[in-house]
């Protein structure tokens, strides 16, 4: 995965995590848990992605 494609996956992730937190009405002990887990999921990814966790992550070619 280049840097660009990288860069640009993060970008729409926090995009799409800041419409929901802004425009979804939920409470806000949900919002928190939903915010939790994508930086969670997110830095798992990451941490995969770049060797420091075991398995490996199908790249696009």
């Amino acid at each position: 995965m280049s840097v660009l494609s990288l860069i640009l996956t993060l970008v729409i992730i926090g995009v799409v995590l800041w419409a929901v937190n802004r425009y979804i009405p939920m409470d806000h002990k949900i919002k928190s848990i939903l915010n939790i887990v994508v930086v969670i999921l997110v830095v798992i990814w990451l941490l995969r992605l770049f060797g420091v966790l075991g398995g490996s992550v199908p790249t696009i070619n």
